[in-house]
């Protein structure tokens, strides 16, 4: 009897090695060959540009009134001395006074028209917990970099894609479909003044986008486990976005004769329920579709796992739980971010609330999360409100249209040693506003970069290389010709 099993679970584990290898052995590449190709251009005139655009402090303040609208005003009139082509040729909107549209006229009218969007605004800087190495708005270049914010996020962006413009002009090209160039002014701030007022414009005029391009995921160099290539991001996906406050209100008292439980507490316990009930990590469709991509280009043990996820997903779920963007990527994510109660240190607080933000994979509902929430904190004390300005998982884009295969196309061309691959973009941008205008909406920044350049985003020392400039533009231009 023993031999019997002994040799049925040998056979097993020949069909199921048999299995496994023949699943590895179908996985072929789905990188575009292309040869490389980018324009000739007058960098350091560019970069000069981008330095002046730099200086204009188009911030985008929590509190409206610090904001200074004159900024944007100037950024629009640097737009319109530096691009006198863009001007002649192409329609301007401003749009709520300072968000810009530019509309290129195609030719041929029955053609759905493309949609690139970037941001003017740009986060503050905080000059009391970060040193920076130059001053953050003197647009210095020094050492091969455009130093200063908005060098990557985002006015890189509206001075790439204008300039790219302007050399195509310059060169006689029409494009044979309708281009729009949407510039809101408020991103960091949910951009409900900008982006959707820009969508709201768009929509009352009938536009409906063959697809649309905004910022999100970039050229990674030395970030994907396990591919020791460059690999270009396409976000075809952005998570959702959620805040939850979480309010407890009981009776409070003097310190010295403290109840069993106060609001501190009650609060306290919710908190630690919602974090002891995560949920659960799952490779949603975008990761999916980045497995199919990144597996055939993975080293042996890693396209054996990926190529067989029936057997391994497990393993592959786990290897990416091993970091915060790893784990972020396969699991909706929660994160108290603010805490307040009491008053002084010999009074029981009456009050507490804190503050949840959640960000949701394609697949899980707001709806949901508040049922979770719930079930998990099981306590009536504590009210679970939604606040500021939440967002469903942005729908998946596909990888099978046109679209897609021209940024992939125009990455290689410009990109040639990278690998390209769809993916799941983490945190926001203004292009989830735009769903109405289009079923394909792609999130890619034509910047290669590594974690060192990823801390300058919304932190200290942001800058961009010359290289990397000359890239972003480059990219725009291959893919506005095709």
């Amino acid at each position: 009897m023993a031999k019997k099993v002994l040799r049925v679970f040998g056979v097993v584990v020949l069909i199921v090695l048999g299995v496994v290898f023949w699943n590895m052995s179908r996985l072929s590449s789905k990188q575009l060959e292309v040869a490389a190709a980018r324009p000739q251009f007058p960098i350091q005139e560019l970069a000069e540009r981008l330095s002046r655009a730099i200086q204009i402090q188009t911030v985008s303040f929590e509190d409206s009134a610090l904001i200074d609208t004159a900024a944007f005003l100037a950024f629009h009139e640097h737009i319109r001395q530096s691009f006198p082509l863009v001007m002649q040729h192409l329609h301007l909107e401003v749009i709520n006074s300072y968000s810009l549209l530019f509309h290129w006229q195609g030719k041929d009218a029955s053609l759905n028209p493309a949609i690139l969007l970037a941001h003017m605004d740009v986060v503050p800087v905080d000059t009391i917990n970060e040193t920076w190495d130059f001053p953050p708005f003197a647009g210095l270049i020094r050492d091969g970099f455009i130093c200063g914010r908005g060098s990557l996020d985002d006015k890189l962006s509206v001075m790439g894609m204008l300039e790219a413009v302007e050399l195509l002009l310059s060169e006689g090209f029409q494009p044979q479909h309708d281009w729009y160039f949407a510039f809101g002014h408020d991103e960091e701030l949910t951009g409900r003044q900008g982006a959707v007022q820009l969508k709201s414009y768009l929509q009352q005029k009938g536009v409906k986008a063959s697809f649309i391009l905004d910022e999100g995921l970039v050229v990674t160099n030395g970030m994907v486990p396990g591919i020791t290539a460059p690999v270009a991001l396409i976000g075809i996906s952005e998570k959702g976005y959620l805040t939850l406050k979480l309010e407890v209100s009981l009776p409070g008292g003097h310190s010295s004769m403290p109840e069993p439980e106060n609001a501190l507490t009650v609060l306290a316990k919710a908190i630690t329920a919602i974090q002891a009930k995560p949920f659960r990590p799952e490779i949603s469709e975008p990761v999916e579709s980045f497995i199919s991509y990144v597996g055939p280009e993975a080293p042996f043990v890693l396209k054996l796992a990926f190529a067989n996820r029936w057997l391994f997903e497990s393993m592959i779920l786990s290897t990416y739980q091993k970091s915060a963007a790893g784990s972020a990527l396969v699991q909706s994510t929660i994160a108290p971010t603010i805490l307040k109660a009491g008053v002084k240190e010999n009074v029981i607080p009456s009050y507490a609330t804190a503050a949840v933000n959640l960000r949701l994979l394609p697949g899980l509902s707001i709806e949901e999360v508040l049922n979770h929430f719930t079930e998990v904190i099981a306590d009536e004390r504590v009210k679970i409100i939604v606040i500021g300005a939440p967002k469903e998982a942005s729908p998946v884009a596909s990888v099978e249209t046109e679209a897609f295969a021209a940024i992939h196309t125009s990455i290689r061309e410009v990109f040639p040693d990278a690998k390209v691959a769809p993916s799941l973009v983490l945190a926001t941008t203004d292009s989830r506003h735009y769903t109405e205008l289009s079923d394909n909406i792609y999130k890619f920044l034509p910047v290669s970069i590594d974690s060192e350049d990823i801390s300058g985003i919304h932190g200290k020392n942001e800058k961009i290389s010359l290289e990397n400039y000359a890239s972003c533009i480059s990219f725009y231009y291959q893919l506005m010709k095709k």
